[in-house]
């Protein structure tokens, strides 16, 4: 397995919008291999999602793990919100802008249809942490981040306090 780059803010290629994975590539050991570079990526960084876009593959799947013990591994290939109830405001953070935190309003239940790790067509009924997840990670498949939610003020305070980080670690 190896470690993958994770693409951040402001960078313009977080806002290509992913396209689909054929049923081809699913089975592939390349795909299998990148979905598992993903999880290392994930856990490492450390995180509870990663979207393809956020290393720079433009495909539309992610890998999610919630779990305290990170030991519920979950790949959404080609995933798809078909049912959305309620609201919640949680505070979210993101690979893509390190160290940046701040409250998000987005559905408290969703339901998703996806493509499981083998291809398989799933539909799941979630609430709480893993329905903020999905809806995060489908969001960067689509080029969207959730900086966006905030205002024009917010983000580029953001984007001048990343921008500063990256000067003060080179």
């Amino acid at each position: 397995m190896a470690q993958l780059p994770i693409l951040e803010f402001p960078d313009p290629r977080l806002r290509t919008r992913a396209v689909p994975v054929t049923p081809e590539e699913v089975g592939t050991p390349a795909f299998q291999t990148l979905l598992d570079d993903m999880f290392e990526t994930m856990y490492d960084a450390p995180g509870i999602g990663l979207a393809a876009s956020q290393v720079d593959v433009h495909k539309r799947f992610m890998v999610i793990d919630v779990s305290e013990e990170k030991g519920g591994p979950r790949v959404f290939i080609n995933p798809e919100i078909v049912d959305k109830a309620g609201e919640q405001v949680y505070q979210e953070g993101c690979l893509s802008v390190p160290g940046i935190f701040a409250d998000v309003t987005r559905a408290d239940e969703i339901t998703v249809r996806f493509l499981d790790r083998t291809g398989t067509a799933q539909e799941l009924h979630v609430d709480g942490l893993l329905a903020v997840c999905i809806q995060h990670e489908m969001d960067h498949l689509d080029g969207k981040l959730f900086v966006d939610y905030l205002s024009p003020l917010k983000r580029e305070m953001v984007k001048k306090k990343l921008a500063k980080a990256r000067r003060n670690a080179a």
